[in-house]
């Protein structure tokens, strides 16, 4: 499970003579870190926002956009010409000229690098995830990410077998992902919830690694600079009581 960060990157539409009524500025961010929101949220973005947050709060950095995958986006404009149906079955010719529309125009709409020529060498059209406020005037744009690993609410059990993991990789770099599950204490594998399947850990090792706490390379693992801070931030806030539980 993942925290999730919501940012207003950019109006597509005239802010200055429509002003966002929520008074959003640029920059400005929402997280929901697994148990509660902390910034902002007008109420016109709750059903568009919560969809997304909740695919992110499961799938991170995997989740992808089910537009992202169709392939029109990195072919060019096109202008009908019957004589081409012979060929594409429909009777399109390709606009290869850029086409510059005023500000504002409805294809403000449409996905960055999307209908170019030449198209874009890797695919990136809907990479981001994001949302666009219904409010067409003003039609700000967040963008949400999956920028760490949840640590409150129900991923609370889930967090402290990441950071055993982490523990545990900090003192044994290089060491195989399948051997990882070898080190945990009896107890943890066979009474303390959740109980250490591997194919669970697999899971949990993955999320540490698309959020950038452990780096795999080769079947190994090893903890980045950013994991090192991660798992000392968890230590600091532990009682002495759950130190002693936990072994760190």
């Amino acid at each position: 499970m993942y925290k999730v960060k919501a940012t207003v990157v950019d109006f597509l539409g005239d802010e200055e003579k429509y002003p966002c009524h929520f008074d959003y500025k640029i920059g400005d961010e929402i997280i929901f870190d697994g148990e509660k929101c902390i910034g902002r949220v007008c109420r016109g973005l709750w059903t568009i926002l919560i969809p997304k947050v909740f695919a992110l709060m499961n799938a991170g950095p995997k989740y992808a956009e089910p537009e992202y995958y169709a392939p029109f986006w990195y072919v060019p404009l096109t202008v009908r010409d019957e004589e081409m149906k012979k060929y594409d079955g429909v009777g399109f010719k390709v606009v290869k000229e850029p086409v510059i529309e005023p500000p504002y125009h409805l294809s403000k709409l449409i996905p960055p690098n999307s209908f170019q020529f030449p198209p874009p060498k890797e695919r990136i059209v809907l990479k981001d995830v994001s949302v666009l406020c219904p409010d067409a005037r003003t039609s700000a744009v967040l963008k949400l990410e999956a920028f760490d690993v949840a640590d409150l609410g129900d991923a609370i059990p889930y967090f402290r077998k990441q950071m055993l993991m982490l523990d545990i990789v900090r003192r044994h770099p290089g060491i195989e992902v399948d051997k990882i599950r070898d080190e945990f204490p009896r107890k943890q594998l066979e009474e303390v919830y959740p109980l250490a399947a591997p194919v669970m850990l697999k899971g949990l090792i993955d999320e540490l690694e698309l959020v950038g706490h452990l780096k795999i390379q080769d079947g190994k693992a090893y903890v980045t600079q950013k994991g090192e801070k991660r798992l000392k931030d968890f230590k600091s806030s532990l009682s002495a009581e759950e130190r002693k539980a936990l072994d760190l």
